[in-house]
């Protein structure tokens, strides 16, 4: 008898474990929102701004670069406002949009770009990993880790 309850407690806590995987709001239906953001932020560093670039990056942001720096939002920004970090074009291919949770998606993709970092110029061609995050009505980037090719 005391075998039956604990099968019947174990196979009652897969079925409900499964259900909490579920995406809540169906996670396909936001993936072209993302993807639209994602495009929207590649726009924005080629041509940035503070407002545009602001729009779309997280308070929290964590920008993880191939070298090994990680900037904040205010670094991000300020260095591609600046110049210090500055696209001259950027393609994006391969990128794949996957929505966890309704509100966190995993945006991956190889990105190609020719730089004008600092007055000098330059290629780079990295595979990204993004975390995006649903605020309110809008997607931010939350975090980004880039490996070199």
């Amino acid at each position: 008898m005391l075998m039956k309850k604990l099968l019947l407690i174990a196979a009652s806590a897969v079925l409900f474990s499964g259900c909490a995987m579920v995406p809540a709001g169906g996670g396909a239906s936001a993936e072209p929102a993302v993807a639209a953001a994602a495009e929207r932020l590649r726009i924005a560093m080629i041509d940035p701004t503070p407002a545009a670039l602001g729009a779309l990056v997280a308070e929290d942001l964590s920008y993880g670069h191939s070298g090994g720096k990680v900037d904040t939002k205010a670094s991000f920004i300020g260095d591609l406002v600046a110049g210090k970090s500055d696209f001259v074009a950027i393609t994006i291919i391969d990128q794949t949009v996957k929505v966890v949770d309704g509100q966190t998606a995993i945006v991956r993709h190889t990105l190609a770009a020719d730089t004008l970092d600092s007055g000098k110029p330059g290629k780079v061609a990295l595979k990204i990993l993004g975390v995006w995050q649903k605020q309110g009505s809008d997607w931010k980037l939350l975090a980004r880790q880039a490996v070199r090719i």
